[in-house]
């Protein structure tokens, strides 16, 4: 706690790093797979993890979380939480096998069914390793997280590209999402060093499974809510229709799903730690906040404005018709970076009931928009996505800050200043592309528009939205134990 700012800061520096290196490697990835292998070997996979990753919901049952946000947590409660999460793996692994008929024979597809099997696996390989991680992020060991995650990363990355450029097709695909959580788990079996005991009775975990059941619930209402939509299209539209929506959705949620990974991982943390104290829970929250607007917005922009050419400069020629379903599920980025950081609040707080209750509201509401745009293909499907996300942004943002230290204007302010900026940088980076722009190929073209917006993005947020204070803040926040050190040193 003494040092908790500090701890906090570096830690985000860390995973922010962490993050865009894994963001840099996926986009590498994706650019070079998605020219070795074509839309119906994506569509393939992403049909089985259209099921599979609800279960994924399962894996830990919530607990990773439940241990995070408990003030203290002992060995025994610990060990007997490994075995909980063993037990859950294995019954996972066993039960996507037993479904992989069913999944075959949903698709009319018989090639899922080794498929499915195979991708059963990595449920107990996910299990292994969950508590020793969660015992990284409580001692705000994010450098060794993200050693670990790039490395795992990596590695996997390039059995996929191996497997793709010998002719192993979708299976390419599949050895990459069974060894990225081997490697994963094996580091950080290697970085804690702790073996875990036997399972004990009547140490407690009650309330950790009660919260733990409730986390997994609500993860389990907004994964419908958010990937029914791909089953639909896999079923009523085959397995082009989905690869196509499934990159361009993909796409669409690296910048949120890396910042948010990043960013939330560690306010969690630092969250929990300050739940019982009001004025540092709010200063640590907005500021948090506003980064993750600030990094966010210009991505949004990028992709709204500028659609075309990165599904060009990403995908490749052949993917040029998810350029329009990539503009029209823009704006889910900028909900996501509004909607996404509540949770770090509400979940912090232990306010699982709450969450439960906004996700139950809002999730018949996409569901229903899905049915209406299905009859239009991947496009009806991503504008009726959107559509909805916009509506239910502004309430549940007073849904869940409501009671808190955390007002509707604390949010709406913290908000205000990107935007503002955003709205500015749009305008000119725009009118850059219209009178320079036409003449470049899309590379050089999709750099011009980037740099452009960022530059004007940067200055009008730091000097003219008087958000300076807060990033020097977090500049002498980093730098002050290296300072606090070489102090120390020389008075030694």
């Amino acid at each position: 706690m003494k040092d908790l700012k500090e701890k906090t800061i570096r830690g985000g520096l860390t995973r922010l790093c962490a993050q865009g290196a894994d963001f840099t490697l996926r986009l590498v990835s994706l650019m070079v797979l998605a020219r070795l292998l074509g839309p119906k070997e994506f569509g393939l996979v992403g049909m089985v993890t259209a099921f599979t990753g609800v279960l994924i919901l399962f894996r830990d049952f919530g607990l990773s979380a439940a241990a995070i946000q408990r003030p203290t947590v002992t060995e025994e409660q610990i060990s007997t939480l490994f075995w909980i999460n063993i037990l859950v793996g294995v019954g996972l692994t066993l039960f996507t096998m037993s479904m992989a008929p069913f999944i075959s024979a949903f698709y009319h597809e018989p090639r899922l069914l080794k498929v499915a099997a195979a991708l059963g696996v990595s449920f107990t390989l996910n299990a292994a390793g969950i508590q020793h991680g969660v015992q990284l992020q409580r001692q705000m060991r994010f450098t060794a997280l993200a050693i670990i995650s790039i490395t795992s990363l990596v590695v996997s990355t390039a059995i996929a590209i191996g497997g793709a450029l010998s002719g192993y097709g979708y299976w390419a695909l599949v050895a990459m999402t069974l060894t990225q959580p081997l490697l994963n788990t094996v580091g950080v079996w290697l970085a804690t060093g702790w073996i875990p005991g036997p399972p004990r009775r009547r140490v407690g975990i009650r309330s950790m499974m009660y919260f733990g059941g409730g986390v997994t619930l609500n993860g389990l209402i907004v994964y419908i809510a958010t990937n029914f939509e791909k089953v639909l299209l896999g079923r009523f539209w085959g397995a082009d229709a989905l690869g196509l929506y499934g990159r361009a959705y993909q796409l669409i949620n690296i910048p949120t799903a890396n910042l948010n990974s990043a960013v939330g991982e560690v306010a969690f943390s630092a969250l929990s730690r300050v739940q019982d104290d009001p004025v540092r829970l709010k200063n640590y929250f907005l500021k948090g906040y506003s980064l993750v607007l600030a990094m966010t917005m210009p991505a949004t922009i990028v992709c709204g404005l500028f659609a075309d050419d990165v599904i060009l400069v990403v995908l490749g020629p052949k993917w040029k018709a998810a350029g329009t379903i990539f503009r029209l599920l823009a704006p889910t980025i900028l909900v996501f970076a509004i909607a996404n950081p509540l949770s770090w609040l509400v979940m912090s707080l232990g306010m699982i009931r709450r969450a439960l209750k906004i996700s139950l509201v809002i999730a018949p509401i996409m569901i229903a928009s899905y049915v209406i745009g299905l009859r239009y293909g991947p496009k009806g499907v991503a504008c009726a996505y959107s559509v909805v996300m916009m509506l239910w942004v502004i309430p549940v943002i007073a849904w869940s800050v409501h009671g808190t230290v955390i007002s509707f204007l604390d949010v709406m302010t913290a908000l205000s200043r990107p935007l503002a900026a955003s709205v500015v940088a749009a305008g000119l980076a725009f009118a850059v592309r219209s009178s320079y722009g036409q003449s470049l190929s899309p590379l050089p073209r999709l750099v011009l528009e980037t740099a452009v917006l960022l530059v004007t993005f940067l200055v009008i947020l730091l000097f003219a939205t008087g958000q300076r204070s807060l990033y020097l803040g977090l500049l002498q926040g980093l730098m002050r134990p290296a300072s606090v050190k070489e102090k120390s040193l020389a008075s030694a």
